[in-house]
């Protein structure tokens, strides 16, 4: 991963910026941006299947309707993979101390990324608004819910900051399951090893039909995991 990461993600970064001038910052990215995955699964021997994505009601389908995916996370496979496998453009949430890193923050404002600024809690909760702003005009995000990578391959507590953020946003969750990661490039490794990589969709969860945001995690999160666990079948 290693290797493949220094000898492309430079090279991926520069493409997208010349582009930007011809097809605009979001249409850029996500016309190269995907190569680097498809290039790191060919490279690696990993191929990635998409499962469930024609059961999603048309309007998500076409892109749209914006709607948060959120997805279990086992790898750092999982955000490039799943902006390769997803049909319709969307963006991660990101610490703002990205936005100054080279290529990676150059890459993240070309995307159009939502920062966060995590520095105190009232700048924490007006970012958290904004990004509402941005997915209610148009924007879907990818939220993974656990916070952090799974260093055993069981899901991880959900934190609640995302469902806050989808009840803010008022817009479908589309739960997702990401599997074959853990397997393929194990934590604390940059390695691979040839697999499966499967990313699986379930029906969208409408905020409205929860009265709370625990209740809205509760059932987002039992879809995940039943998801997580008919992906694994497939590997």
């Amino acid at each position: 991963m290693a290797v493949w990461a220094l000898a492309t993600v430079p090279m991926t970064v520069m493409a997208i910026l010349l582009a930007v001038p011809f097809l605009g910052r979001r249409r850029a990215f996500f016309t190269m941006g995907p190569l680097f995955a498809r290039g790191m699964a060919w490279f690696c021997h990993i191929p990635f299947t998409l499962q469930g994505w024609e059961q999603m009601p048309e309007d998500i389908r076409d892109g749209r309707q914006p709607v948060i995916f959120m997805s279990n996370h086992e790898s750092l496979m999982d955000p490039p993979y799943l902006i390769a496998a997803l049909p319709v453009p969307a963006v991660y949430l990101a610490k703002q101390e990205l936005k100054h890193m080279p290529f990676i923050g150059w890459a993240c404002w070309a995307a159009g990324v939502i920062f966060i600024d995590r520095g105190d809690r009232e700048r924490s909760i007006r970012s958290i608004h904004d990004a509402a702003l941005q997915i209610r005009g148009g924007k879907s995000v990818v939220i993974f819910p656990e916070g952090t990578r799974t260093r055993t391959g069981q899901l991880l507590p959900f934190k609640k900051g995302g469902f806050a953020l989808a009840l803010d946003a008022g817009v479908p969750i589309v739960p997702m399951a990401s599997v074959g990661g853990f397997q393929t490039l194990p934590p604390d490794g940059l390695k691979f090893k040839p697999g499966n990589y499967i990313l699986r969709v379930g029906a969208p969860v409408h905020p409205s039909d929860h009265t709370d945001r625990d209740s809205l995690l509760k059932e987002v999160q039992g879809r995940i995991e039943f998801l997580v666990a008919e992906a694994r079948k497939g590997l």
